[in-house]
């Protein structure tokens, strides 16, 4: 047997593995001595049966298992002999092998890269600010006093913070844009819609600012500014010019701080209704600290070393950033169809973020390695109930999924695995303040 490496790229080989006849022969007799000791041919004893009547009857089982058998020793021996750390084969060419005559296979693998793992310990995180102004819990109380408001039907003109129902139609150089977009004509033409007057959100960007100070009955002109990245590429960077007429305007009313109000957000007096209010934010504070030290731990030790990225990993990681992005955007009400016409950008947007994640992954896991840590069953249990919550889903469901497919068990035990890594750096790293 003889092996040639060949380098695609710095993590990327290809094996080219010879074998001459006489080993060929070999595997073949291998093969075919277990159809022998297997096959129950009637007539003869197990086992006792003629190699002729044997390859006869099996001709095309033993070429498969022929086949499979000189692959499986080219990829055993020939990785071994090149002291490859092979992460996954990208192809193997199904050899033509026949009896008696020598063969060559080829099997293209990405390995391991060398990693020096640098060191890790010490790296340098600032602190975030997680005190709590009273300011800030009056704002939250406030809002939810908002989510809560009742909205008065009034004569007046809409204020900021009204919810106004109006109607609109717009054109761009004069052509009407509901016939600019035939497929989406509710940026053109809308009968009546609701929005909070002077809000820059909606379904047109900023169209609640142009019906602040109108009435009921009365209309305005005014231009809405299209974002360059606007989701409809025929509007992106563009002005449109549009009449809104106000057909009715709601006076948002809010609900007093009484008995009832405190009792639905599990209170009794305003101060523990405050305290509840300043403890939720201090929790959410911490937790957006936590985030923050994780990803500049991890952003300062993948400043301090460079490797080459295997494709196999980057692909795999875009598949899953991916699927997070289409499922986000689901989220947010675009539609399939919208997804579709920019699967593109889609793909190229996850493809960057996939490179930088997975040399972040690739480190972590040393520092795992390095570490000795371990993913316990409450680390796992733990794990599960928090992607419960996340989609909405049983554990049970969870654990199910999981079984059903052994890569995504992987990837899942392996993110707990790099979560106890992060957290290893960050609990390591050199704390400044912000």
């Amino acid at each position: 047997m003889k092996v040639e490496l060949k380098d695609l790229s710095e993590t990327r080989k290809q094996l080219v593995v010879a074998f001459e006849a006489a080993e060929v022969d070999q595997e073949l007799n291998k093969v075919t001595g277990e159809f022998v000791a297997q096959a129950r041919i009637p007539g003869f004893r197990p086992g006792k049966a003629p190699l002729s009547v044997i390859r006869k009857r099996f001709e095309k089982e033993i070429a498969q298992e022929l086949n499979q058998a000189i692959v499986s020793k080219a990829y055993r021996d020939g990785t071994k002999e090149k002291g490859l750390e092979v992460l996954s084969v990208v192809d193997a060419a199904e050899p033509k092998v026949a009896a008696g005559q020598p063969v060559e296979v080829s099997i293209t693998v990405d390995i391991q890269p060398k990693i020096d793992l640098p060191d890790y310990k010490g790296l340098p995180v600032k602190a975030g600010d997680t005190t709590v102004t009273d300011a800030e819990v009056e704002q939250v109380i406030e809002n939810v006093r908002r989510e809560r408001a009742e909205f008065k039907t009034i004569e007046r003109e809409a204020q900021v913070g009204d919810y106004v129902k109006f109607g609109f139609e717009g054109t761009i150089d004069g052509q009407k844009i509901a016939e600019l977009v035939p497929d989406r004509p509710i940026f053109g033409t809308m009968p009546q819609t609701w929005e909070e007057a002077g809000s820059e959100e909606g379904l047109l960007p900023g169209a609640g600012k142009h019906v602040v100070g109108l009435k009921a009955g009365e209309s305005k002109d005014g231009d809405i500014v299209f974002p360059a990245d606007f989701n409809v590429p025929a509007l992106a960077g563009k002005t449109g010019n549009y009449k809104f007429t106000v057909q009715e305007v709601r006076e948002r009313v809010l609900p007093a701080i009484d008995e009832a109000f405190l009792k639905a957000q599990g209170a009794t007096t305003v101060e523990e209704l405050r305290d509840r209010v300043r403890a939720s934010i201090v929790q959410q504070k911490e937790g957006n600290d936590r985030a923050e030290r994780r990803r500049q731990a991890a952003d300062a030790l993948a400043a301090k070393v460079e490797f080459p990225i295997p494709e196999v990993l980057i692909d795999n990681e875009t598949d899953v950033l991916l699927h997070q992005l289409v499922e986000q955007n689901l989220r947010r009400g675009i539609p399939q169809e919208e997804l579709e016409k920019n699967k593109e950008q889609l793909y190229a947007t996850a493809r960057q973020a996939a490179v930088g994640r997975t040399k972040v992954r690739m480190l972590l896991l040393r520092v795992a390695e390095a570490e000795k840590l371990q993913v316990t069953r409450e680390d796992i249990n733990h794990a599960i109930y928090r992607e419960a919550m996340r989609s909405g889903s049983k554990p049970e469901k969870v654990v199910k999924e999981l079984e059903k497919n052994r890569e995504r068990l992987t990837y899942f035990q392996q993110n707990i695995l790099l979560d106890k890594a992060l957290d290893f750096l960050v609990g390591a790293a050199s704390v400044s303040p912000a």
